[in-house]
């Protein structure tokens, strides 16, 4: 040190360091302006622009025009390429060489016909090193392509980040040149970089902090800029000071890099491809580097992309991946949405990414990686367990905006029992910066102390891409062991929940869902995504029933395991989280409603062709259930002897039976009243139909009760403002509560369209508005316990919520929703603040209100947004957001929701079978007139629901069955089949055969034990004749 001591003001030592390294004050004689030395013009600079995002081969044929450093190209999603001939000075050898590249948009250096290089201002990296140290031997003339995508990391939004996508961008390059690159410098500046941070964290209390500051003052000292020679002195300071260790009960940073990219969001799914090339070829030239670094990468969609746009790039992965350090994490084919998909959905997303890991790089995640997503269902902890995944990985919980979530590391209890080990990085980030403030928030943020001494700190440019940089890892390394920080290891996902196993004794529970306080509108933004969604769930899981039972009955009949595999992986591409929540710009929005149409397309050619081989030939028309349990409703049939060609059908469970018209106890009637009202009625249920559209009663006969409350009315639509703080397509706040406002006005007041017999219906026509009208039908359906609202939506509105409610006659503290494979309850009090978050919720088909010994049900067919408010049932349907998609749900929307009031529990009443019975329509198939019913399942016990049936993945010709116990109950029950069964295995959700859990076979079928909300899968191995071929059914 020097004798002469400084005064005691931190301020000025402080401030003094800071611009010593500014790249924006005192450059001219500071240690950033030393950063580069030299520079010299490119040879030449050519561009060519492509309104396509085109492949090398095809950009190599393009026609190059000199390009000025400066001119502007574009517009927005367009690819200008530049071809780059340099020539490096002889006079450089020695010398470390960068090409250095400042543009808008995103770009990739091609060299060689091969990806090596991502640059992007905004994920700082600007530069490509073309030599480390320059050697005669090395080429100094080389011809460079530079792809540059005309959009930023995050899309291209007209004026903030998340608004719609300016599509007339102009885009340009400010700097391309070849430059001496200073390593010395450069090391030095992240030597005091740090210890200013640590100063600035540990703050004027800390003996340690006013070590850092006496340090990097003293590095000023000793550095001369313009002497290369001082730079070891001033290095030397640091280096003793973070070589000062710390205790042994500090806690761990577990660095991994990380790169979280969006499948979709502000950009569409074509260009994420290009995100993960020029992330991840970034992510090898790091890896080429540094020895110690290893990266964590999530969905089995975007590896399967870089393997078909960019195979050289996919075979350096596949080396690091045997070397352990580029790891691929999660085992989902996308990190998907945690609250809409389906629970089958569910179990394909890690089905399909596991599969894919295991045949590209031969391992299973242990862990599942979902850091950005919306909330988490209570399903989720079976789901990874039976995937073989025990530990779990996020962070959005940290978003909350009411209640702050208590722990970061602790067990995750689900629905039906099963535990996790979670862990929410106290950093709340996926996306750190390797800085000193970060690892201080790790440590002081732990909610655990005392209970888990380690935690995750993932290092990398995300959600757009980009990932970790060479200044991350060397901020990383100085600090590795340093006294006064935590300490930082370069780790795995696998060491890091294996020290937390370790010493979880203490570690807390937490049961049920994850519920996030916020994001809540996403459950109804972009209805036309919501409902292609519900709908392809339900053709897929036809369509492998069918195909199943196809195979077990018509020898011929091949079933079609790639083209399953295709719209199965286009259906869970569109449960990515900012897509099918509807929080994504238009093009992605045009796109995955693309991908719907080819999933109904080419999937009702599939199911044609299935039950084209279950039926028999003939001309008489049959009808196929899809269902585990038989059903008697009224279906619309060329058999049909109704004057409308309806039809009574029974048709048995799993199976099918020609169309033969059978009568109801009690057929359906609709009168007009002479109060203008209408009457309803089908001996099970009587309603009675305001002259607004609205029920005035709700009436279960032989219950005797009345389900619409005193002085209310039912399918009350309403209207709300609806304008977030800031995120538009994500948020409702609580605030729109208080703009209720009934829609009243009627342009078509209700008319009789059909007056009865096996369908009776009602239509109307309302305005919401000068823009908007709501058309709907009421239809009431012989032996149905339900009332269906068919219901058209003219919608062109802005920032507004329509909603419809149901107050009914029931009292209860808490409302039933389901959930993926079971159902969950939530309180309709507002008593505490975790109570009043929960103003708006998500369910699937179906919610319910009871009270003892009766109740109210409400069921859809393409809705999931909910709230049940003490006794009035309220479904979300439509909302009119303009970020970051400006015509968002602007159109004609099509849904279908009922209203069931049923006696006893809703599980005695059948509620949960006939919301499955709304969204799975019975199908026409051909059969001939002497075809008898045909049942190949059923289970004996209704709260057991066999939810798929499908061809074994690798075992042709075996099936496997998924079932699962819905009411909440214990119960031992028995699959009955009219298959040639053999042999029946337990298996996973990966379809791995338990060789310890055979499955009890007897004279009745398969014997099986449930607990509540368990799901059981099993692998059916059929009959074989002596030809070794398949038995018939």
């Amino acid at each position: 040190m020097h004798h002469q001591p400084v005064l005691k003001n931190r301020l000025t030592l402080l401030e003094r360091a800071d611009k010593f390294i500014s790249d924006i004050y005192f450059t001219d004689c500071n240690l950033r302006g030393r950063l580069h030395g030299s520079s010299c013009p490119l040879e030449s600079l050519t561009s060519s622009l492509s309104s396509k995002r085109i492949t090398f081969t095809e950009a190599f044929q393009l026609t190059f025009a000199p390009y000025t450093v400066g001119d502007t190209f574009g517009p927005t999603w367009w690819t200008c390429w530049f071809k780059v001939t340099l020539n490096i000075p002889e006079s450089w050898r020695g010398k470390e060489v960068h090409l250095l590249w400042e543009s808008d948009g995103e770009a990739m250096v091609w060299r060689d016909e091969q990806p090596v290089q991502g640059l992007t201002k905004e994920g700082e990296k600007t530069s490509y090193i073309l030599s480390d140290c320059l050697r005669d031997e090395e080429p100094h003339s080389v011809t460079l392509y530079v792809e540059v995508a005309c959009n930023g990391l995050f899309g291209a939004g007209q004026g903030s980040m998340i608004a719609a996508p300016d599509p007339n961008r102009k885009f340009s390059v400010q700097k391309a040149e070849l430059v001496v690159f200073n390593r010395d410098v450069q090391e030095l500046l992240t030597d005091f970089e740090m210890l200013i941070d640590i100063v600035k964290e540990l703050g004027e209390g800390e003996q340690r902090g006013y070590q850092a500051l006496f340090t990097v003052n003293e590095m000023v000292n000793v550095c001369d800029p313009s002497d290369p020679s001082s730079f070891s002195k001033a290095h030397s300071l640091a280096h003793t000071f973070f070589s000062q260790r710390n205790g042994d009960s500090q806690h761990t940073a577990h660095a991994m890099g990380h790169c979280h990219i969006d499948s979709a969001w502000l950009w569409p799914y074509e260009e994420t491809i290009r995100k993960c090339g020029r992330s991840w070829v970034t992510v090898i030239r790091l890896m080429e580097k540094n020895s110690d670094f290893v990266f964590t990468c999530s969905q089995a969609q975007q590896f399967q992309w870089v393997k078909s746009w960019y195979p050289g790039l996919f075979s350096q992965i596949q080396q690091y991946v045997k070397e352990g350090r580029f790891i691929p994490v999660g085992g989902t084919w996308v990190e998907m949405d945690g609250n809409l998909p389906s629970g089958e959905s569910m179990i394909r997303q890690f089905l399909e990414g596991q599969r894919f890991f295991n045949h590209e790089f031969g391992i299973h995640c242990k862990e599942f990686w979902l850091p950005d997503t919306f909330g988490y269902s209570a399903q989720l902890p079976q789901i990874m367990q039976g995937s073989g995944i025990s530990n779990f990985l996020t962070q959005k919980l940290s978003w909350n905006l009411v209640n702050t979530f208590p722990h970061n590391t602790f067990f995750w209890e689900g629905l039906d029992g099963s535990k996790v080990l979670t862990h929410f990085p106290p950093g709340n980030s996926y996306g750190m910066m390797g800085k000193v403030e970060e690892l201080m928030k790790t440590v002081k943020n732990n909610k655990d102390k005392g209970r888990a001494n380690h935690s995750a700190v993932l290092f990398g440019f995300g959600d757009g891409g980009g990932g970790p940089t060479q200044l991350m890892l060397d901020r990383l390394h100085r600090v590795q062991d340093t006294d006064g920080l935590p300490k930082v290891q370069s780790s795995t996902p696998d060491k890091l929940f294996s020290q937390l196993q370790a010493d979880s004794a203490l570690l807390c529970t937490w049961t049920g869902e994850l519920f996030l306080e916020l994001h809540n509108g996403s459950y109804t933004t972009q209805a036309q995504i919501k409902r292609g969604n519900r709908q392809c769930e339900a053709l897929l899981h036809d369509i492998e029933i069918a195909g199943s039972l196809a195979l077990c009955r018509n020898r011929t009949f091949q079933y079609p395991v790639e083209k399953l595999q295709e719209l199965w992986r286009l259906l869970l591409l569109n449960q990515f989280h900012d897509v099918i929540p509807g929080s994504c710009i238009e093009m992605v929005v045009e796109d995955a409603l693309r991908y719907y149409e080819d999933i109904r397309r080419d999937g009702a050619a599939l199911l044609h062709d299935a039950l084209g081989a279950l039926g028999s030939k003939g001309n008489s028309t049959g009808v196929f259930n899809s269902l585990p349990w038989e059903r008697h409703e009224v279906i619309q049939s060329p058999a049909g002897a109704d004057r409308l060609g309806l039809a009574l059908v029974r048709v048995p469970s799993l199976g099918l039976s020609p169309v033969e018209d059978t009568q109801p106890l009690v057929t359906v009637s609709v009168t007009s009243q002479a109060d203008g009202t209408i009457l309803m009625e089908n001996g099970i249920l009587q309603t009675v139909v305001n002259t607004d559209g609205t029920l005035a009663s709700l009436y279960l006969i032989n219950a005797n009760r009345e389900a619409i409350s005193d002085s209310c009315h039912g399918n009350q639509f309403i209207m709300f403002d609806d304008v977030p703080l800031y995120w538009d397509a994500w948020d409702v706040m609580d605030y729109h509560l208080q703009t209720r406002k009934p829609v009243l006005e009627v342009v078509q007041p209700p008319r009789v369209v059909s007056s009865g017999g096996l369908r009776g219906s009602v239509s109307f026509t309302l305005r919401i508005s000068d823009k908007s009208t709501i058309t709907q039908e009421i239809v009431m359906d012989a032996m149905c316990p339900y009332i269906k609202f068919n219901t058209e939506v003219k919608w062109a509105e802005s920032h507004k919520f329509l909603k419809v409610e149901f107050p009914v006659r029931v009292h209860s503290p808490d409302a039933t929703y389901e959930i993926q494979f079971g159902h969950l309850q939530r309180p309709t009090h507002r008593n505490t603040s975790w109570d009043w978050a929960r103003f708006e919720v998500w369910g699937h088909k179906w919610a319910d209100l009871s009270e003892h010994n009766f109740g109210v049900a409400l069921l859809n067919d393409c809705k999931y947004g909910y709230s049940v408010h003490k006794n009035t049932m309220t479904l979300s349907l439509l909302r009119a957001p303009k970020a970051p998609d400006v015509n968002a749900d602007m159109g004609t929307h099509h849904f279908t929701y009922a209203v069931m009031p049923h006696a006893g529990s809703f599980q005695d009443a059948s509620v949960i079978q006939y919301a499955y019975n709304l969204n799975f329509p019975l199908r026409s198939i051909q059969c001939a007139a002497d075809t008898e019913p045909w049942s190949a399942f059923s289970v004996n016990s209704a709260a057991v629901i066999l939810e798929t049936i499908k061809q074994a993945e690798d075992r042709k010709g075996s099936l496997v069955v998924r079932l699962y116990e819905s009411h909440g109950s214990s119960v031992t029950a028995t699959l009955c089949t009219t298959l040639p069964v053999q042999e029946a295995w337990h298996c996973d959700f990966l379809e791995r055969q338990d060789p310890t859990r055979p499955a009890r076979i007897t004279s009745e079928g398969i014997a099986l034990n449930f607990s509540p909300f368990q799901i059981v899968s099993l692998l059916l191995i059929f009959v074989k004749d002596t030809a070794g071929n398949q038995i018939s059914a």
